[in-house]
């Protein structure tokens, strides 16, 4: 295991003033212990799936509790709802009359897939050059270290001021936060704030920030396909009847046309993004083998944004390895909708059930199955909020903060909404486009890190700007 190098923040820009400096110089001193304890976050395996041991996630909440302890939180603990798990609430309540912010993260992260596929373990956390490799490095176990982080810089000076903190780190975001709804509603008092701050979305590119001002919603179904009660032998049966592998394939190819655009009738298209992304950073970014078309059409960013998108997640079908000379009789497929602000989730998924029974073949038996739907968010652009978040971003960086659509969703944040309606919404992040969040090889860009975190004390600084906190 190699240590990574200990990020800096961004040098001061023409025009800073003496006070950022000194903010900037104190957190440069923090960063190496903030690193440490990031790495030893990313060595806990705390994934909640289902079928996963649920020690670790309880060991990962018990630490980032003591880390909010130790950040100077007055009140923690540790709270799950039914069988949900654990989460952590840290709170400095707020003085009478000053307003209170709401700090969420996660602390659970994505199995690693074939562990054989990464260039080092995924929970031995590695350094190499200016990034941090390791499951969770990024998603969202950076996002909890750059609360901890803000509130080790500022939070005295906020105690000072009367404003209040809440420190909300979820235990099962990464598994579809099966009990956010619940959890909110049980602890509507510890968490009632005027500002919340997601830390869990990403930065338009290492050097440029961003912040999040929609994100798509999500729809899932399973659909399986059955052509016969049992295998039979393919060369005896085969001919008259059509596997349901094949079936269930053709029944897939429905969903797109030739060009790669969605089928599905009735969905919605969101307005167009004003801004644009560079197609060989994209193709950079994702992957993409060169000489390869990119599927639809229009912009990149209205594709990625403001249109739906469908993809094949999963197939239940014999491997190759496993197959035998027999015709498959049952073949099951999930099917992910991800679905642009604007549409209504129930709406859609009607959509695309209505769509896989209408396209069902007449030569095997198709069952759709309803699965999770998430919510589409649209920000309000011109808030004090916004503002106080594009100047602290502005400052941290020295560079522009651009207002930037996910296509990934994070439906709770709609759940956060309904629960406190009077209370704004921030979408900011610690990934960049080659974090690969979710995937093999996930990453920090370790400079980013200490730019987010300073960001982040800027805004908690100014946040006794906001309208009037409860008294």
């Amino acid at each position: 295991m190699s240590t990574p190098d200990v990020p800096s923040t961004t040098p001061a820009a023409p025009g800073d003033d003496a006070a950022l400096d000194a903010l900037r110089n104190r957190l440069d001193g923090l960063l190496p212990a903030a690193v440490d304890d990031l790495q030893d976050l990313v060595r806990i395996p705390s994934i909640a799936f289902e079928g996963y041991d649920r020690e670790p996630v309880r060991r990962s909440a018990e630490a980032v509790a003591d880390l909010l302890r130790g950040a100077g939180m007055a009140e923690v603990s540790i709270e799950s709802v039914g069988e949900g798990a654990p989460a952590v609430i840290g709170r400095n309540p707020a003085s009478p009359g000053r307003p209170t912010v709401l700090l969420y993260a996660h602390h659970d992260v994505q199995p690693t897939g074939d562990v054989s596929d990464w260039s080092t373990p995924p929970f031995e956390p590695t350094g190499r050059g200016r990034r941090l490799y390791g499951r969770g490095a990024a998603d969202d176990k950076a996002g909890v270290m750059a609360h901890v982080t803000a509130l080790r810089l500022v939070g005295e000076e906020l105690a000072a001021d009367g404003i209040g903190v809440t420190v909300f780190v979820e235990g099962e975001e990464e598994a579809g936060s099966p009990t956010f709804r619940p959890f909110i509603e049980a602890h509507r008092d510890a968490l009632e704030a005027d500002l919340i701050i997601v830390a869990d979305s990403a930065n338009w590119a290492v050097g440029t920030p961003a912040l999040t001002t929609s994100l798509r919603g999500l729809v899932d179904v399973v659909v399986e396909v059955r052509a016969l009660e049992h295998a039979v032998h393919s060369g005896l049966f085969g001919g008259p009847v059509m596997d349901s592998l094949t079936q269930l394939s053709r029944l897939l190819a429905t969903l797109h046309d030739e060009n790669g655009e969605v089928t599905v009738e009735g969905l919605v298209r969101a307005e167009d993004p004003s801004v644009e992304m560079d197609e060989a950073d994209f193709r950079r970014d994702a992957g993409v083998p060169d000489g390869l078309a990119l599927s639809g059409s229009g912009s990149l960013t209205a594709r990625l944004w403001t249109r739906p998108a469908l993809s094949v997640i999963g197939i239940d079908a014999p491997s190759v390895r496993d197959a035998s000379n027999t015709l498959v009789p049952l073949a099951r497929a999930k099917v992910s909708l991800r679905i642009p602000p604007g549409e209504d989730p129930q709406e859609a998924m009607d959509a695309l059930v209505r769509h896989l029974e209408r396209h069902a073949p007449d030569t095997a038996q198709v069952t759709v199955h309803r699965g999770e739907t998430g919510k589409p968010y649209s920000a309000r652009q011109d808030s004090p909020a916004m503002d106080l978040a594009r100047t602290a971003l502005g400052a941290a960086w020295g560079a522009a903060a651009v207002d930037t659509g996910l296509g990934g969703s994070i439906p709770f944040i709609a759940d956060l909404l309904e629960v406190f309606p009077s209370a704004e919404v921030l979408v900011t992040g610690v990934e960049d486009p080659e974090s690969r969040a979710h995937g093999i090889d996930e990453s920090l860009h370790l400079d980013e890190f200490a730019r987010v975190c300073l960001a982040e004390a800027l805004l908690l600084k100014d946040a006794g700007s906001l309208r009037e906190g409860r008294a």
